[in-house]
């Protein structure tokens, strides 16, 4: 199909009238040497498949794909619904931009490409602007106005829900895939995450920090059963870090320098914290399965004043009193514990938790606590229906995370997924940090000591007197920056031996127990962005996936990185096509697995067709008929009617051979089952004999 030159553009020899670019630039006129050159681009780009169409802040994406030879059919062009139809007029459905306005009963056309960002926000935590791009000479917006009839192959988009995936056609590529929310969301990444042992041999508990969805009631009643044994653990915790705290003698005589619990039961907080761990550990090793445990469980009354006492110590500082016996037992029962529980070492001694709405971004709606009653206040667990609480999730706060200059920090690592049957998974070499504006402490919870995003930290640059000197103002540095300070600390192969294979096992295990609930197609492709965090022992932990990651040059780093992963994004999706050796840039391909066969029951095309019944030939075509072999086929005279006054041959006909007489014709009757000897019925007409059933 050829370019549609319309006589609007331009007269033949006639010099162009001015153009008017995306963003409502007005360019030279153009002659006539240039409209033939553009029409000759138009063609070749139509003739090899090169049409593409950007929705969103990408100038990057624009500036290559022009290099490659590529024509950008332009989003500028007011969208109608009722312009949905066949042939290239269904690209209008297949962006489907005007949903929102039909959904609602309105006809209105939209707008230009910013009008549409506003509209479906990426999914990332950064808002981006549409940048303007240079087009002096007014070629790519002539040929933009010359191709916009022709369907796009390359549709890149800044969220899924743009796309209307049932009219896009096999040989359009798009940078979506459906159903990714299984992985990335916050609810989606808690629920599914769960069931990586059952498709991979590996304990998500090992890279997530353990999460729990506050709208089922299941897992509400887990969260608090784990809120209540975390805070047992972090006494033992807190009393072996309190030496002051612990007795000399067997007198027991109470330190006067510091806060005591009150008299009576409260007095043995340390006492009751060893054995609720132990009968946890018992459990853990399964102990209580073929015996009863040795201590006496909990009830709810007895959780009520013990989680207020440990709020005592951790919160008011009220000091604790404890034998070296007592001592020795919190050292080996922690000791014990930590062969079962992957996550003692990240816990810390302040129990807080950070409270998450599953499917928010830019981290909005994030709250860090370390009080239950506050975690399901705020969760609307309480006093608020529980369809209030749907999509929140609470997870376990990393309290120990390796710091930079007293500084909590957190990683964005990129990956790229270029098929989901046989799964594949690029991951990007390079990658960059974001620190917190302020020092990090425990005591304060605020989100400018524990939140690194940067549409959060953003709001507390100003302040800089709590900020380290040697922390770039910015708030951001490379990897490479980041591999440095670790030599310089004494860590030099910690990058490179535990903090990138830990990312990438994080990356695939995510993958790979969600793979069976993602929307799997050949020319689809997506770009995701991991945020990760490091405990002390340089440890991973996967904190969450975005869709559509950021791609503003928010500093100096960025804006070098995310030309990059741009550009290496479409060497792999584009460029290997056509040569599969070809340079992929920082992408490294870590996983691919055997292609799994679709199962019989799905994608499954069960259309019966049929046809119809055709007439008995004339006599002396008989000879000549040839009659279908699948199935034997009877033929039955024609009958007459006795009430005719005509002759009839044979004996009489019953009900069921007057019907058939009435006919007129023979009929091909297609016997599915062989007749049973007693059921034979003789009709005979001349010298051939039939059966009927």
């Amino acid at each position: 199909m050829g370019p549609a030159i319309s006589a609007e553009v331009v007269l033949a020899g006639q010099a162009a009238p001015a153009t008017t670019g995306h963003h409502g630039d007005h360019h030279p006129l153009l002659d006539s040497e240039q409209l033939r050159r553009a029409k000759l681009h138009v063609k070749r780009a139509i003739k090899e498949k090169k049409i593409f169409t950007v929705q969103g802040p990408y100038p990057v994406i624009r500036r290559l794909l022009w290099a490659r030879g590529w024509v950008e059919r332009k989003l500028h062009r007011k969208l109608q619904k009722e312009e949905v139809g066949d042939g290239a007029k269904q690209w209008e459905a297949v962006l489907d931009l005007h949903s929102e306005a039909a959904h609602c009963g309105e006809q209105q056309p939209l707008g230009t490409t910013e009008t549409l960002h506003a509209r479906w926000p990426p999914q990332e935590e950064e808002e981006e602007q549409e940048q303007c791009i240079e087009d002096l000479d007014g070629n790519h917006d002539l040929m933009s106005h010359l191709v916009q009839d022709q369907v796009p192959y390359f549709i890149w988009t800044n969220h899924c829900s743009t796309i209307n995936w049932q009219l896009l056609r096999q040989d359009q590529v798009v940078n979506h895939y459906t159903r990714v929310d299984a992985f990335a969301t916050k609810d989606g990444l808690c629920r599914n995450l769960r069931n990586l042992p059952w498709f991979a041999q590996a304990d998500p508990d090992s890279f997530f920090p353990r999460c729990y969805r506050l709208r089922d009631v299941d897992e509400r009643q887990a969260f608090i059963e784990d809120f209540r044994l975390t805070a047992a653990r972090s006494l033992l915790k807190m009393a072996l870090q309190r030496p002051g705290d612990t007795l000399a003698g067997p007198a027991q005589q109470r330190p006067k320098s510091s806060k005591q619990l009150g008299e009576g039961p409260v007095s043995s907080l340390v006492e009751v914290a060893l054995q609720i761990c132990g009968q946890h550990l018992a459990i853990l090793r399964h102990q209580d399965i073929d015996g009863d445990l040795t201590f006496p469980r909990m009830t709810g009354t007895n959780w009520d004043h013990f989680i207020q006492d440990y709020y005592r110590v951790v919160h008011e500082g009220a000091g604790l009193a404890l034998s070296r016996a007592q001592t020795e037992q919190c050292r080996t029962l922690l000791q014990c514990l930590a062969e079962h529980l992957p996550q003692l070492g990240m816990e810390g001694d302040h129990n807080v938790w950070i409270l998450k709405p599953g499917a928010k971004s830019r981290g909005r709606g994030i709250v860090c606590t370390d009080r239950l009653e506050e975690v399901l206040r705020l969760g609307g667990c309480c006093t608020a229906p529980l369809a209030q609480a749907n999509r929140w999730v609470v997870q376990k706060y990393l309290e120990r995370p390796l710091l930079i200059f007293g500084t909590k920090f957190d990683v964005r690592q990129w990956f790229l997924v270029t098929d989901w049957n046989p799964l594949t998974v690029w991951f990007y070499r390079e990658s960059y940090l974001r620190f917190c504006s302020r020092p990090f402490s425990l005591r304060c919870l605020e989100h400018s000591g524990h939140l690194c995003n940067v549409s959060i930290q953003k709001q507390f640059r100003a302040a800089q007197s709590q900020r380290h000197p040697q922390l770039p103002p910015d708030l951001i540095w490379s990897c490479h920056q980041f591999q440095s300070y670790l030599a310089q600390a004494g860590q030099a192969g910690a990058w490179h031996e535990v903090m990138v294979p830990g990312m990438k096992a994080a990356v695939v295990g995510a993958l790979r127990s969600t793979q069976h609930l993602v929307g799997s197609r050949k020319s689809s492709f997506e770009l995701y962005g991991a945020d990760f965090l490091f405990g002390e022992d340089c440890q991973p932990w996967l904190l969450e996936i975005n869709t559509s990651p950021t791609m503003a040059p928010s500093s100096a780093v960025t804006s070098r990185l995310c030309a990059r992963v741009q550009r290496d994004t479409l060497r792999v999706v584009i460029d290997r096509k056509n040569d599969p050796a070809c340079s992929t840039g920082a992408f490294e391909l870590i996983y691919k697995e055997a292609a799994v066969p679709t199962p019989l029951s799905m994608g499954l095309k069960l259309m019966v067709e049929g046809r119809s019944l055709r007439k008995r030939q004339p006599a002396q075509h008989q000879s000549q008929a040839k009659l279908p072999t699948a199935v034997p086929t009877i033929l039955l005279p024609p009958v007459h009617s006795s009430r005719s006054g005509r002759a009839i041959h044979g004996p009489q006909p019953g009900p069921t051979q007057e019907k058939t007489a009435l006919l007129g014709r023979y009929r091909a009757i297609a016997v599915v089952t062989p007749p049973q000897p007693n059921t034979r019925n003789q009709v005979r007409h001349g010298s051939n004999s039939t059966t009927s059933t």
